[in-house]
């Protein structure tokens, strides 16, 4: 297994840093010194890299998973292969209903993108369905989960390695409104309480980092206490995780393992980008993977929307990788049209950073679609868009003037009177 921060380290180009540079159009020995600083990382997916850090494009992941009540492996495909169409660049598989192995492998093989899991999800619910609760969980049985994930070929997995016996202290101490949000959060903190013993995650890192090493596994360092409303945002919680997950970056950088940190969550659009700022310092640069964030709590339905603005900003501000959320979050599982909206919301809120952070790729998109829409050229317009199908569906949703223009201004189209008179003139 090609371990890519060793071979960066070592100063060897690696195949894969050729194939990101190439895509990114960045330098592919500027890359490798990000990877090697562990300010860039690379996933790795059957033929594909996608690479998450400095100098390179803003990355969107989509969540798609079963529930409990609602377990249908047919449906999650259907999310899969609409996030993909629409160019996510990673998806998760965030399952907790029905055969568990089965939905990731299934999800791993259709995958064309990176797939993340969340293992612990699966280690406290095979216990809970065992035992009845979530005490009864081995140590030892986190880890095999964790292992049997990579070997299915998961490339990333979030662990939260920062929810500490002395967090759950602050915890006791501080009243939030909202409590632990984060679901592999509660899980550990509520085996930490019942058990009285300390993450095994943070406790035996060292174990995780071998893990790791040994199938190139991207480490996402989860944010299990992160603010889960506006009012939680920045408080001491949020900043003992921040500072638990700063340590442990430097030792997984030291055994070359990639490491990506989580982020917030819910924050105030004020706090969004020295929250940005605030993260990358205390975590060394690694790369920034927020949900969302989302700006308001009073969104419910259109939080796609709402993380969206969060998402732009903190973009532009730094943060490296976009989690998508859709009008569903915090009511229901998504739907196949949640899905698109959310990721369609999200890859603007990408977009837009990218084009605020200079990236040679992002402009240049903007400026052939202008190109074509003041040519009204519908057809390399819609080549072009994030959304192609929604662009088709609505330009034929009603009758036109004229195919040369839209019904918006129809004949008085302000776009082609210019043109014709223009070309009357001999201008």
């Amino acid at each position: 297994m090609i371990l890519e921060k060793h071979q960066a380290k070592k100063g060897i180009i690696t195949d894969a840093v050729k194939s990101v540079a190439s895509i990114e159009q960045v330098d592919p020995e500027k890359l490798a010194i990000s990877i090697a600083e562990g300010k860039a990382i690379i996933l790795k997916h059957k033929n594909m890299f996608v690479g998450i850090g400095e100098n390179l494009t803003v990355k969107v992941n989509t969540n798609i998973g079963t529930s409990p009540d609602v377990c249908d492996i047919n449906f999650e495909l259907e999310k899969l292969k609409t996030a993909c169409r629409l160019k996510s660049d990673t998806v998760m598989d965030l399952s907790t209903g029905g055969d568990l192995d089965s939905i990731r492998q299934t999800i791993v093989n259709a995958s064309s993108i990176p797939v993340g899991s969340v293992p612990i999800y699966q280690a406290m619910i095979q216990t809970i369905e065992k035992y009845g609760t979530i005490e009864k969980l081995k140590e030892d049985e986190i880890f095999k989960v964790i292992e049997k994930h990579a070997r299915d070929g998961i490339s990333f997995v979030t662990v939260h390695c920062g929810v500490t016996l002395s967090s759950l202290e602050l915890l006791r101490k501080k009243s939030r409104k909202t409590g632990i949000v984060s679901r592999g959060g509660a899980f550990i903190a509520s085996w930490m309480i019942s058990t009285g013993k300390e993450n095994p995650l943070y406790a035996n890192f060292d174990r995780l980092i071998e893990i790791a090493r040994k199938y190139d596994l991207v480490l996402s360092l989860g944010d299990g206490l992160r603010p889960g409303c506006l009012a939680d945002a920045s408080d001491s919680l949020q900043m003992a995780e921040l500072l638990t997950l700063g340590d442990l970056t430097q030792r997984a950088w030291e055994a070359d393992v990639q490491v990506i940190i989580e982020g917030p969550g819910h924050i105030p659009l004020h706090q969004v980008v020295p929250n940005v700022h605030l993260a990358k310092t205390i975590c060394h640069g690694a790369p920034l993977y927020l949900l969302g964030p989302l700006v308001t709590d009073v969104a419910a339905g259109y939080d796609h929307i709402t993380s969206a603005i969060g998402g732009a900003i903190a973009a532009w501000a730094g943060a490296d990788f976009l989690c998508y959320v859709t009008p569903s979050e915090h009511l229901a599982l998504p739907t196949i049209n949640d899905v698109e909206d959310g990721v369609v919301a999200s890859k603007i809120a990408a977009h837009a950073a990218d084009i605020a952070r200079s990236h040679p790729k992002a402009r240049t998109w903007d400026d052939e679609i202008s190109v074509a829409r003041y040519k009204r050229d519908w057809k390399r317009q819609e080549q072009l868009v994030i959304n192609p199908e929604r662009f088709k569906k609505i330009r034929q949703s009603q009758k036109v003037y004229s195919e040369d223009v839209c019904n918006m201004c129809g004949k008085y189209c302000a776009m082609k009177i210019m043109d014709d008179i223009i070309k009357k003139s001999g201008l």
